[in-house]
């Protein structure tokens, strides 16, 4: 039976390979995507090993496990979770990187209780389902200037999740049409969050910059608790 070591290190190599082939046949290149492994549920031993195998970039959706594994090991942490209020100063404390952001109110929040820079991507809603977080692609440019006029925030770009009714090449096509509008007003806005495990490459083939995977570089999640 091969070990935890060995079964992720087989994972990464594989996702790494599935990524090198969609750049290539988007004429784009490898180094151009950050894979954000996401550790959310697997234990710290987890990414001790991904931290061994050159991986850096680390996603969680839960402050309360973010906060406890960034501590434990160095890194880029991204949280890709949906944002409370009440959860912003601690997830400012350790989170280098912060993907959902959706309301003026949670940057305003959190660009007072920041400690130091955090990257922000804006999420826009593909299809404007409630609940699944996202800005109407309409309230961009207001979300953006909130960015803009804070002190301790960074606009990289914007993510979204692609909807489950529609195939993932329609909806990062139409992500990719939103961000080259998005560009053209911020153009310091270069990076697009989208594509995970099942879908990663056609987010590639669409423009995507970072990519947050999970299981298919980590296995099946385990069970909560």
């Amino acid at each position: 039976m091969s070990s935890r070591y060995d079964e992720i290190a087989s994972n990464l190599e594989r996702v790494r390979e599935q990524v090198k082939s969609a750049a290539e046949s988007s004429d784009r290149k490898y180094e151009d995507i950050t894979v954000i492994a996401v550790t959310k549920t697997f234990p710290i031993s987890d990414v001790h090993i991904l931290a061994s195998l050159d991986v850096h970039h680390y996603g969680e959706n839960r402050d309360s496990e973010g906060s406890l594994k960034a501590a434990e090991v160095p890194g880029i942490w991204h949280f890709q979770g949906q944002i409370q209020s009440n959860k912003l100063k601690s997830i400012a404390s350790w989170a280098n990187v912060i993907h959902s952001l959706d309301e003026i109110r949670h940057i305003q929040a959190l660009d007072k209780v920041a400690v130091h820079r955090i990257g922000v991507f804006l999420q826009v809603s593909l299809d404007g389902a409630q609940g699944r977080g996202g800005a109407a692609p309409t309230d961009l440019s207001a979300l953006a200037d909130s960015v803009l006029n804070s002190t301790h925030l960074d606009l990289k770009g914007l993510m979204a999740v692609a909807p489950l009714e529609e195939s993932s090449d329609q909806a990062f096509e139409k992500l990719a049409t939103i961000h080259d509008g998005f560009k053209a007003s911020y153009p310091m806005a270069t990076s697009l969050s989208a594509g995970m495990s099942n879908d990663f490459e056609s987010a590639i083939t669409h423009g995507a910059t970072h990519i947050r995977v999970g299981s298919s570089i980590l296995g099946s999640r385990p069970t909560p608790q």
